[in-house]
Formats: C-alpha cells, structure tokens, sequence
C-alpha cells in the first residue's frame, strides 16, 4: 500500500505584513495509495503558515461523480485552523516537483480568502490530467512530489500605526508663550507682546506686507498699536499661532460678544479670512433683542452679509414684547436718530420675510 510523507515546513524571510512559508508533501507508493484505489483524498500533515494552520489535499481521481474531472488530479489548500471566526486571505502556489530537477515545476497559483462563507477549502480539480502526470517525471519511482507555497498579506491596520493627530500648533504655541526666538514687540496701549515676524507674515497678508514689503519702515523691531485694546490683540496673536481662539470662559455674555466683534474686526484689517468667520458665526449665535440692531449696523459696516442676514431673520421671528425691547434698546434709538434710511431698509427686508406678522406690528416700527 502506498504510503504519504511530509517534508519539513519551510519558512521565508518575512517581510513588514506578509509572511510565507512552503510545505512539501510526498505520495509514495502512488499507484497503490488508498486514495487512488478508492477514490479518496491524500491529506498532508498539518503546517503552520502566518499563525494559521494548513493541509494539502490531494484527489488522484478528481470528482468522480462527474465525468469532465474523474481524468485529472485535484489539488486543494485546506485552512484547518480551530479559530472559529479564522479569516485570513492567502496566494498559495502548488508545484509537481521533478526531483531529478530535469523539468520545470508543474505551477498553479491562486488568491483566495479563507474563512470567508464559511469555505476554508480552495483548489483546482483540474491540476493535471492524470494520463499525462502518469506519463511524466514528476512522478518518479511511483512518488508524488507536490510543493506548495502560502503567503499571507496582513491587513493594514494590523501592521500599520495609525498617525497621531498633528500637533503643529501646539508647537507654535509655545513657542508664543516661551517668546524664544522673537524679532519684534508689539506696543498696545501699555502693554508688550513679543512675536515672531516669520510667522506673522506667513499667516497674514498685510502683516506679510508691513513686515518685509518694499513700503516697511526700516526699524520694525517695535510696532505701536494704538487703535485696539490689548486683549484684542493677545487673542489675535493666540489665534496666529494656534488657529484657534483663547479661552473666555470668565467672561459674561456681553463682554464675550464685545470682544469677539474687536476680533473680527482685527481679522479684517489684517485679512485673515478665516478668523473673520469664526467671529461672525459666533456673532450669529448670540443675537438677542437688546443688541440685534447694533449687530445689524456692526455687520453693515463690516461687510458681513451673513450676520446681516441673522440679524433680519431674529428680528423677523420677534413678538411684540420681543419687539418692544428691541425698539426701546440704545442701539435702535441711535440707529433711528442718526441712519433714518438703514432703518427704513430694515423695516423692508424685515416685512418680507415676516409674512405671517401682522401690519399693525411691523407698522410700530415705523411710527414709534
């Protein structure tokens, strides 16, 4: 009777997310094995690949149910592995192996994913036909060399670390706050703020400009700054290293509106596009009664159409006594007394959008 034989498992040197390794595996005794007399299978002994374990099946006889592929032999990887939830994608190469080393190998090479539907069995039933394997050295003194090769591709994410979140600006902000390096003083009011011109520049186009222009002064180690209040300035300065806005959690709703509208006006005059949306969209979200037509005048004068637009659609949704708070705020009485023609715009674009109000209640606006 024949007998199977199991060479050693080979492995290669393993590469950053793959690994391979090759196992052989020989039939002696071949025309008398079990599995050709009875139409069985020749299984290898178990190999490890990858963490996974394997066998080779070999089908002399093929599926002998079916006429196309009783005349040829079937090779097939096996993943035997007990993982119940083992999914592991592999190529693997089968080889007839002339041991003489006078032919070349017999190949076939697939990419399959085991596991995958529960099907942990992949092959080819049609290898070779047995007429011409019977008639060929790879089967020599009666035994079958077969070699196969298995390597496995890990996923990404099991190899490759996931960067961490760029820190870029919080090495800029220390280095604000530790003034190493600084090349120019900004004088606001009373107050001293070191910076670094490089970086001013690179974040502002008319910094840029005052800074290395063909118009700049030739001493700008010290830069007064006469028309903003220093804390203006400080979160100006905090926003240009870090892209974000300082913390104001100590202040009360009022002076947290004031100072984000100096804000953006800092961002207009230094051009700085996106600081001057942020403050208009904190702008937007703290609109109330008392403060709506300031705002609105605010937003005039600053070219901000979608505070502007905010502030129409808050004045839209008013109720009388909304409107009355509205109406008797210092800021409507100075819009009233010094801009009579933005008044009578906002009573226009004010009355299309509040279609469901009634007339007498837009009509106070004017008569009042």
């Amino acid at each position: 009777m024949g007998s199977t034989n199991t060479a050693a498992t080979r492995h290669a040197a393993n590469t950053v997310g793959v690994q391979q390794g090759s196992h052989v595996f020989e039939i002696a005794g071949y025309s008398l094995h079990p599995s050709l007399l009875y139409g069985g299978c020749a299984t290898s002994a178990g190999f490890s690949v990858g963490g996974y374990d394997w066998q080779i099946q070999v089908y002399p006889w093929g599926v002998c149910d079916l006429d196309y592929y009783r005349d040829y032999m079937g090779v097939f990887l096996d993943l035997c592995s007990d993982h119940k939830d083992a999914r592991v994608t592999a190529s693997f190469k089968f080889s007839l192996v002339d041991v003489t080393g006078s032919s070349p190998p017999h190949t076939m090479t697939m990419t399959n994913e085991f596991g995958s539907g529960g099907n942990s069995c992949y092959g080819n039933w049609v290898f070779k036909k047995r007429s011409e394997l019977e008639a060929s050295p790879y089967l020599l003194d009666d035994r079958l060399t077969i070699e196969c090769v298995v390597t496995i591709v890990e996923d990404e994410k099991s190899f490759v670390q996931e960067a961490p979140p760029s820190d870029i600006t919080d090495h800029l902000g220390k280095l604000l706050q530790g003034k190493e390096g600084t090349d120019v003083i900004f004088k606001v009011q009373e107050e001293a703020f070191p910076a670094h011109k490089l970086v001013l520049a690179m974040r502002s186009p008319v910094f840029k400009a005052e800074l290395y222009g063909a118009m700049r002064e030739k001493d700008m180690s010290r830069i007064a700054i006469n028309d903003m209040q220093p804390v203006v300035f400080e979160a100006l300065l905090h926003f240009i290293y870090t892209d974000s806005l300082p913390a104001m959690d100590d202040l009360g709703r009022d002076d947290y509106r004031d100072i984000v509208g100096h804000l953006l006006v800092a961002a207009d005059r230094y051009a700085m596009d996106r600081l001057k949306i942020i403050c208009e969209n904190i702008l937007c979200k703290n609109i109330d009664a008392k403060t709506v037509v300031t705002t609105l005048a605010f937003a005039d004068w600053h070219h901000c159409g979608r505070l502007n637009d905010a502030c129409i659609r808050f004045i839209a949704t008013l109720d009388t006594r909304g409107m009355d708070d509205m109406m008797t705020s210092q800021g409507y009485v100075k819009l009233k007394a010094t801009c009579p023609l933005a008044l009578v715009e906002l009573l226009e674009k004010t009355s299309r959008l509040a279609k469901s109000k009634s007339s007498i209640h837009i009509g106070s606006l004017v008569h009042t």
